[in-house]
């Protein structure tokens, strides 16, 4: 067995002063280490769930206090929100309302305040948050209490508010209750802003102290301001009566109108409209003119009055003309002039008004002489003859040729028959007697009417004056083949000329350079109607000849029918037989000579058949409907 040396350890060394102190220091910063983390935790743990010392809530200390305490304090420190007033007032009518903050939406949260003072001190890592800790510990950190806004508080009490404040807009205006004028007055429409009003009192509240707020109220201006003035026109127009008349100088004034509109009728036709004027707005009250067209439209046709010329009659002793009939002004109802002229009057004050008219003057006046209008002569005169015409058809004759009598024809104008005679009734002076229609000879009103337009057809034919327009008559007809002696002649054939207002009209032109006055005179005792023609001769001259019935047909037999009307034994002939046959009539029309005109004048006559009438159960006669000679 073998034995290990013994080794000698050596002395350990001692440490050097310098060395002594290093370590005594690292000792120191040993302990102060371990001593500061047990510090820092035991820091942490005294004051979990604790408020750090040096915080202050709401400028009063804290630290210590759980979050149910701190919440408790606070609630009971800051007492701003329902002990606290804002004044909220109107600029305008002053009225104020006095509210506690809580009312308009300002509450306190205690829990978030006391939640923001338990996090002073705790944000970051553990050192970052010791290090504010003790800088909270040491400098102190105020807390605000943690307010909130809650809208819907604000807007139902500012809601409440506005009750009071808003208004709507109310333009002056009238209104009528039958003929009683009332008045509205204008009222400027006022609505309180309410997220403004809101805003401001935010930033009031958020200095917890009490102060006043104005309330933000937005204003409309009505348009219509005043209408006094109108009020005075209506209740001046609604006072009486208006009246509507014809014009002092019209000769009939006395027997047409007045035309009144009582109070209530013009109250229904007053219309209010708003207009803008001058960039402003102002109530016009007028009558309307839709009102016053329907009224006085109707007035129209009555007011209506064509202009007519003068009528003379020559005095072939003197050469002078004599007044027949006095000239009519022709005159219209002018309805937008009258329109105008109403409303202005009336709402002038006036209650009499005088309607408008357009006047047309006629060419001749009653102080116009022949030598004004060159009716200086007897220029052709033509006399047709009726024997055997029934009284009725001798009454049409005198009716129909008295429209022509002193009438005047311009120079260069052309004469319608249809125009001058108008309506051909029994209101208009006429009666019933034979006429041709349908193919037939029927009663109807204005029978005879022919005789005057054949009679005028020849007095222009032989004057020499242009035909315009001419319409012969379906058979030949006794009346019309006279000559100027009175004698039948068939060499008259074809100078004959029907009409049948308004279809079928006669018409000549007076081609001279002066006024062509006519003249038509009835004379029942010989059975005549002469037309005179007076004017200034012109030195035309007319050649005619006639070719005379050519081409004769003879008429059908005669026609035999049994009439229910008539009695037994009864017969009555009805029409009247005529052959058939074509004229033609040729004329020539010369001044110095010079041909004027050169033409024929052709015309066709049908056959015509005599027809009897009976009455039931006459002897000897065909059955009914039956033809027999």
């Amino acid at each position: 067995m073998s034995t290990l040396p013994f080794v000698r350890k050596p002395a350990a060394r001692a440490l050097s002063p310098l060395e002594e102190t290093l370590t005594g220091l690292l000792l120191g910063i040993l302990v102060f280490l371990i001593s500061l983390v047990v510090f820092v935790i035991g820091f942490q743990v005294w004051y979990l769930g604790r408020v750090i010392p040096g915080v202050s809530l709401a400028g009063q200390p804290a630290d210590g206090l759980t979050p149910a305490a701190a919440a408790e304090k606070i609630s009971a420190q800051v007492t701003y929100p329902t002990t606290g007033h804002i004044l909220l007032y109107d600029p305008l009518t002053q009225k104020s309302w006095k509210l506690a903050p809580s009312q308009l939406g300002l509450l306190l949260d205690p829990q978030a305040s006391a939640s923001a003072a338990m996090h002073v001190g705790r944000s970051g890592n553990l050192l970052l948050s010791f290090e504010d800790q003790m800088a909270t510990w040491m400098f102190g950190a105020d807390v605000p209490p943690v307010l909130v806004f809650d809208e819907r508080l604000g807007n139902a009490m500012l809601a409440q508010v506005a009750q009071q404040i808003d208004q709507p807009m109310v333009n002056a205006s009238l209104t009528l209750k039958g003929t009683e004028v009332s008045t509205t007055t204008a009222q400027v429409g006022r609505k309180l802003d309410i997220p403004a009003t809101l805003a401001l009192i935010r930033r009031q509240a958020q200095n917890l102290q009490d102060g006043a707020v104005a309330l933000v109220v937005t204003e409309e201006q009505p348009s219509v301001l005043d209408v006094s003035q109108q009020a005075v026109e209506v209740r001046a127009l609604l006072s009486q009566p208006l009246s509507l008349s014809l014009p002092d100088d019209q000769p009939d004034k006395s027997s047409l109108g007045p035309w009144v509109l009582d109070p209530p009728a013009l109250a229904g036709m007053l219309s209010f409209n708003s207009l803008q004027q001058d960039g402003k707005t102002r109530m016009d009250v007028s009558l309307s003119r839709q009102a016053l067209l329907a009224y006085l439209s109707p007035l129209a046709p009555k007011l209506q009055q064509a202009k007519q010329n003068a009528r003379f009659t020559f005095d072939d002793k003197s050469g002078q003309l004599q007044l027949l009939e006095h000239a009519t002004i022709g005159r219209s109802l002018n309805l937008q002039n009258s329109i105008n002229t109403i409303e202005e009057k009336a709402f002038s004050g006036a209650h009499n008004v005088a309607l408008q008219l357009d006047v047309d003057k006629p060419q001749v006046t009653d102080d116009k002489t022949g030598a004004d209008l060159g009716v200086r002569e007897l220029v052709h005169q033509e006399t047709s003859y009726f024997y055997g015409s029934s009284a009725e058809r001798v009454q049409n004759i005198k009716a129909a040729s008295a429209r022509f009598h002193g009438y005047l024809l311009a120079p260069g104008a052309v004469l319608s028959m249809s125009d001058i005679m108008g309506d051909v009734s029994l209101d208009t002076g006429y009666a019933e007697a034979l006429i041709i229609a349908g193919g037939k000879t029927i009663k109807g009103v204005g029978g005879g009417v022919c005789q005057v337009s054949t009679t005028l057809f020849r007095a222009a034919f032989f004057t020499g004056f242009p035909i315009v327009e001419r319409w012969p008559h379906a058979y030949r007809v006794g009346y019309y083949e006279y000559d100027p002696n009175g004698r039948r002649s068939p060499q008259y054939a074809g100078l004959d000329a029907t009409v049948y207002v308004p279809v079928v009209d006669f018409k000549f032109k007076n081609d001279t350079a002066t006024w062509l006055l006519m003249e038509t005179y009835v004379n029942p005792t010989y059975d005549t109607l002469i037309w005179k023609f007076y004017g200034t001769k012109d030195g035309r001259t007319v050649e005619w000849n006639t070719s005379g019935p050519t081409n004769t047909v003879d008429h059908p037999k005669d026609l035999y029918r049994e009439n229910p009307a008539l009695a037994a034994g009864e017969i009555k002939q009805v029409d009247y037989a005529a052959d058939g046959s074509d004229v033609s009539v040729h004329r020539i029309v010369r001044r110095e000579g010079t041909v004027l005109s050169d033409n024929t004048i052709n015309t066709h006559y049908e056959p015509w058949q005599a027809v009897f009438e009976y009455g039931p159960g006459t002897a000897n006669m065909p059955p009914p409907d039956s033809v027999s000679q």
